[in-house]
This record gives C-alpha cells, sequence and structure tokens, in this order.
C-alpha cells in the first residue's frame, strides 16, 4: 500500500467513514501531545508496515547491538537455505577468543580452540547480545567478519534500506575488536536511520518470526552444568519477570555505545495488534541517556500506539473497489476481466474522529498496452496493480518503503479470442467507421 508511480485509474476511490483521529501532515497522530525523548524514533504496524509515529527517523545515527539483527537475518537465511544447521559446530578463533575475554562487553567466555554448537552462539547473541558469540557467527556463515560485512551491506540493500553503514558484525565500535577490524577505520561503527531499524525488524519478522521464539527468552544459562556455565539475562528489560515487564511484548534488541547512546527496537502484541518500535539515543526528561531511559521511552511509544490507533478494514480480500471493478482487455473472449483485491486492505487509525478514507488503485503499467488494455490471453490471478489508501486531504497514509502492498489481481482468466471473432470485430469496426463518416457527410450536405 505505499507510493508506486503509476498509471492511476481517475475518479476510482472507495471512500469509507472511519472513527479516527486527527491527522498531522507526513503520519498519522491522535489528538494528545506526544513526544519521545530520543534522538530518534518510529512506531510502526507489524503487520503492514504503515508508520504510526516518527521522528527524525530518516536521520543517520548510530545503532550498536540492534545491528545484530541484521546477523539473526542473514544466519536464519543460511539456516533456511541449508547452507547451516544449529546442530553445526565452530572451532574458536583467536579473535574471537580475544573479544570473549573483554567482560566489559557483552560477552560469554569462550575458551580458545573450543567447540560449539551454532544454536547455543545463536542463543548466547540473541538473548545476551554476546559479542564474540556475534563474530563466531559471522566466520560460520562467510569464512570471516569482513566478508560477512560484505553480506550485511548487500543484504541492506536488497531489504531495502537507504542510509545504513555496516563496518562490523556486532554494533560494536571498531576500537573494541582488539585491532582486529577490516571494514572502516578505527573509530566507525554501524549506523542506520531509525527507518532503516524498522525496515529491517519488519522483514526480519515477516521473514523469520520464530526469532521471537529466542528474542522473547528473558533468562537462560549459557552450557548449563558445565564450568563454563553463566546466566544470560535477557537485555530486553522489558520482558516477562524482568524489571520493566510489559504486557505483550515480545522482543527485539537492544544497543548500547557511547557512540549511539542507549538504544532499543522493541515488538509487542495485544488483542492481536503487533507494533514495532525504535527508539535511539534515548534520554530521561533531564537529557540524559540511560538504560532506564531506553524502556521509559519505549512504553511510551508502545503505549501511544495500542491506546490510540484501531485496525479497520476498508475493503476484504476479493473485493471489488467501486469503479474499478474491470480492467478492458484486447484480443479476448471477453472485452474485460473482473480484477479484485488480494488481500484485505486495512490500516490502523486514530480512535474517537470522523475523518474519510479512500482506496485509490494504482495500475501496473508494465502490464498495459498503448491504450491501456491487458491483452489477451489473460491469467487468473495475475498481479495488474495495487491499492493506496488516502486520507480525505488526499495524502497517503505513510507505509515503510519495503512494506509489502495491498496487491489487485484478475478474478478470472480471460482466453485469447480466435482469428473469426477477430476478424469480425475488425469487419464490425470497419463498417461502424464507415456508417459514421457517411452520416458525418449527409449531416454536412443541409
Amino acid at each position: 500500500m505505499k507510493k508506486r508511480n503509476g498509471y492511476r485509474i481517475s475518479a476510482v476511490f472507495l471512500s469509507v467513514l472511519l472513527l479516527v483521529g486527527l491527522l498531522g501532515p507526513g503520519g498519522m497522530k491522535a489528538e494528545a501531545a506526544f513526544e519521545v525523548n530520543a534522538s530518534a524514533a518510529i512506531l510502526i504496524d507489524a503487520e503492514t508496515g504503515q508508520i504510526l509515529y516518527e521522528k527524525n527517523s530518516e536521520k543517520q545515527l548510530g545503532v550498536a547491538s540492534m545491528s545484530k539483527m541484521m546477523t539473526e537475518y542473514l544466519l536464519l537465511e543460511a539456516v533456511k537455505a541449508g547452507k547451516v544447521s544449529f546442530e553445526d559446530t565452530y572451532q574458536v578463533s583467536d579473535y574471537v577468543y580475544t573479544v570473549s575475554q573483554d567482560r566489559s562487553l557483552s560477552n560469554v567466555p569462550l575458551r580458545a580452540g573450543e567447540t560449539y554448537n551454532i544454536k547455543e552462539l545463536y542463543e548466547a547473541m540473541t538473548i545476551y547480545s554476546a559479542n564474540a558469540a556475534t563474530i563466531a557467527i559471522a566466520e560460520k556463515i562467510a569464512g570471516s567478519e569482513a566478508e560477512f560485512v560484505k553480506l550485511m551491506n548487500k543484504k541492506a540493500k536488497e531489504l531495502g534500506l537507504e542510509q545504513y553503514k555496516f563496518v562490523n558484525s556486532t554494533g560494536l565500535n571498531n576500537k573494541d575488536l582488539k585491532g582486529n577490524h577490516s571494514t572502516g577505520g578505527e573509530a566507525d561503527e554501524n549506523m542506520m536511520s531509525g527507518r532503516d531499524v524498522a525496515t529491517l525488524a519488519y522483514r526480519l519478522l515477516k521473514d523469520y518470526p520464530e526469532v521471537l521464539e529466542t528474542a522473547s527468552i528473558p533468562k537462560k544459562k549459557f552450557r548449563e552444568g558445565t564450568d563454563d556455565e553463566i546466566a544470560m539475562e535477557n537485555w530486553n528489560w522489558m520482558l516477562p519477570s524482568l524489571v520493566f515487564e510489559y504486557e505483550g511484548m515480545t522482543g527485539l534488541k537492544t544497543g548500547t555505545t557511547d557512540f549511539a547512546g542507549y538504544c532499543f527496537t522493541g515488538t509487542a502484541e495485544r488483542n492481536g495488534q503487533k507494533l514495532i518500535g525504535v527508539v535511539m539515543d534515548a534520554q530521561s526528561t533531564d537529557g540524559a541517556g540511560s538504560y532506564n531511559a531506553r524502556f521509559v521511552e519505549m512504553k511510551k511509544l508502545l503505549d501511544h500506539g495500542f491506546n490510540q490507533f484501531e485496525r479497520h478494514e476498508i475493503a476484504k480480500a476479493g473485493s471489488q473497489l467501486k469503479g474499478a471493478e474491470t480492467l478492458p482487455v484486447q484480443k479476448g473472449k471477453e472485452n474485460e476481466v473482473n480484477i479484485q483485491t488480494k488481500s484485505a486492505v486495512a490500516i490502523l487509525a486514530p480512535k474517537s474522529s470522523n475523518a474519510k478514507y479512500k482506496a485509490d488503485v494504482v495500475l501496473n503499467r508494465s502490464d498495459l498496452n498503448a491504450n491501456k488494455e491487458l491483452t489477451a490471453p489473460v491469467e487468473k490471478g495475475k498481479v495488474v496493480g495495487s491499492v493506496v489508501v488516502k486520507d480525505e486531504k488526499g495524502q497517503e497514509v505513510p507505509f515503510l518503503k519495503a512494506a509489502a502492498d495491498t496487491q489487485v489481481e484478475t478474478a478470472e482468466k480471460i482466453e485469447k479470442a480466435n482469428w473469426f471473432v477477430l476478424s469480425m470485430r475488425a469487419v464490425g469496426g470497419g463498417i461502424a467507421d464507415g456508417w459514421n463518416w457517411i452520416v458525418d457527410k449527409v449531416t454536412g450536405w443541409f
């Protein structure tokens, strides 16, 4: 449902009266004043990618360990493709060992030359933000962290991120890598915009929702029952049983460095409504950053989403939108084909107002001929366009650029007409044209 450049069917709107809140330029805002104390913040609907709130969301900032969402994505992608298994083993390199011994960083102790399985390294990374374990995963997937960083930047482009720079797999400042950094300068670290962080989280949950099975674990022991046992408490203190417990919290990733400040990507679900919030460089009311501040500001952000917005279905799956029920077809047994929504059209709208919304169909130019027709044969279920939702002022409801559109598809199959039918149409058209010429001439005589 994001904006597309394409042929727009004029005057094709589905007007729907919704009980919603006041609209502000660039986004949807409820009546009450709302501000997040952070250098950047964004709140989105995890189902659709709709943007509910944003502050400085296009500014590139440090992301610290929120970077590990990209490492998680690449690992889960590799597992799905069969390139890596959670049962695979990894032997600790000198680099990984050296980083793991720095307990001022978030780490589980790893022994030099010891073998660990990928699952326990993944749990250490996802639950405890263990940095050496993250580098180990990078080495397992790509052979070296330097090669893994190339994959991170490549995947960022594929996912539609725009303001990003990855220089390592962890989000640490390069100076913390004990002289082993291979990308960027000594003081560099990973950077992204708030929108990019939200987009990465959105795609991670869409493509690999199983990440929450691990990210939602509040506490776990690493190598329980061994000499290396260590208690891992999730840095997401908003999970159940932890100090900032928040109803419905499911994940996802914190991050803290001197450069990035206190950052957090939080995911939560209540009554079937799923939200993703991002705060970057969160501060308390006195302007100081702290661990607590990122959870206080995240609570404020998620409360805003759950309390001020509700889901409204504008059109069901398989609906024909008024004024856009059909498309003309050239050379078909029928001259037109019915078109319909492939999935439901829905938005999260602010509560308690009388704003109206419209659904606008945007057709794919590449599927149409010069006369804006489809050409037979046309298969059933062919995607011919998408839906854009607008408010009563004509402004589009904002979505992440990488969010999936609600598509418009053909509702039936149209076969190509045979040569005889096409010939008769051509003859008929010629007769009609000739008759029109005669009428025009005779009329001119009088």
